[in-house]
């Protein structure tokens, strides 16, 4: 598909009612993976095997980066950013003979809307329950016990896939407020030359980091492109273990009246899969499209917080 060539908008209506939401979440809730391996939710899809095939995928030894700077400027669409600050050498220090140390601290909102992330189970709390029927009493102040961040403590490894759906459609980016659908799921699958499957690490680009680059930053917690919920079940029938964008995954203004965040909801509560909401797959798309690859080796590595519902994180992606 080259940019000349546009792909026409999905012309099906983007709401879903909450009734139709909620016998959509039923369903998903009962694909989620069961048995032992129920806690880990959709990471049971990526089993050993999985992943030691996903090492072979490795043909050039490139590595990128799939992660945003994290911003300490408040802006449009990151009204807490993160805050950094020296410590030391203090004042008295600097200069003086022998050895002493550059020290430093930040902290931050791990769910704001600017810098990339990893969203555990425990992340969405719907109708009084996480993920697995947990009951939301399980959250307290010192942590959340149950499906925390804690489950990805050795870290995801696996077959991550780039579905470009820009480039599917022959645009720079998507509108905020425009949604991907399962039908341009597909699509990119074919005009890209790759097919999602059991255990997958999908990555779906929306454009996003370039059109903030390009454009300035909005209010992305109110006008953001994403996928529709109606997605959620071709991916529960695919097996994909983790989902990720260079969005936040849902669309804003939400196509389900009454229910934020429905893909949250559907991804993290009803299947148990794990999110990775704003990413920056720029320089991953071009190193596809220069390669002719759309599969690679992606790491992801969250930092080892057990009680907390996610974590900044730098995924690599090896090609």
């Amino acid at each position: 598909m080259t940019d000349d060539a546009p792909t026409p908008r999905p012309t099906a209506s983007p709401f879903m009612t909450e009734a139709a939401f909620r016998s959509l979440h039923a369903e998903l809730c009962r694909q989620a993976p069961g048995g032992p391996e129920r806690r880990r939710g959709t990471l049971a899809h990526l089993t050993p095997a999985r992943v030691a095939a996903a090492a072979a995928e490795v043909r050039h030894g490139r590595t990128v980066s799939l992660a945003a700077p994290i911003e300490t400027q408040p802006g449009p669409d990151d009204p807490q950013p993160a805050v950094y600050r020296l410590t030391a050498p203090t004042g008295p220090e600097t200069g003086t003979p022998g050895v002493h140390f550059a020290l430093d601290r930040f902290a931050m909102n791990v769910h704001g809307d600017a810098h990339s992330h990893l969203d555990a189970l425990c992340h969405v709390v719907f109708d009084g329950e996480l993920h697995g029927g947990i009951p939301e009493s399980r959250l307290a102040a010192g942590g959340a016990r149950g499906v925390t961040l804690d489950l990805v403590r050795e870290g995801i490894v696996g077959s991550g896939v780039l579905l470009d759906i820009p480039l599917l459609r022959g645009v720079p980016w998507l509108e905020p407020g425009d949604f991907v659908s399962a039908d341009d799921l597909t699509a990119a699958e074919e005009a890209q030359g790759v097919r999602i499957g059991p255990g997958d690490l999908l990555l779906v680009r929306v454009g996003h980091r370039r059109r903030r680059r390009e454009t300035g930053a909005w209010d992305a917690a109110h006008a953001r492109a994403g996928l529709h919920p109606a997605c959620m079940r071709l991916l529960a029938e695919r097996q994909v273990a983790v989902l990720g964008s260079d969005g936040n995954n849902d669309t804003a203004p939400s196509p389900v009246p009454g229910v934020p965040f429905p893909v949250h909801v559907l991804a993290l509560h009803a299947l148990g899969m794990h999110l990775m909401d704003y990413l920056d797959l720029d320089e991953l798309a071009r190193a596809c499209a220069e390669l002719g690859r759309r599969r690679f080796l992606c790491t992801v590595a969250p930092l080892r917080l057990p009680g907390a519902t996610g974590s900044p994180v730098n995924p690599i992606a090896v090609l």
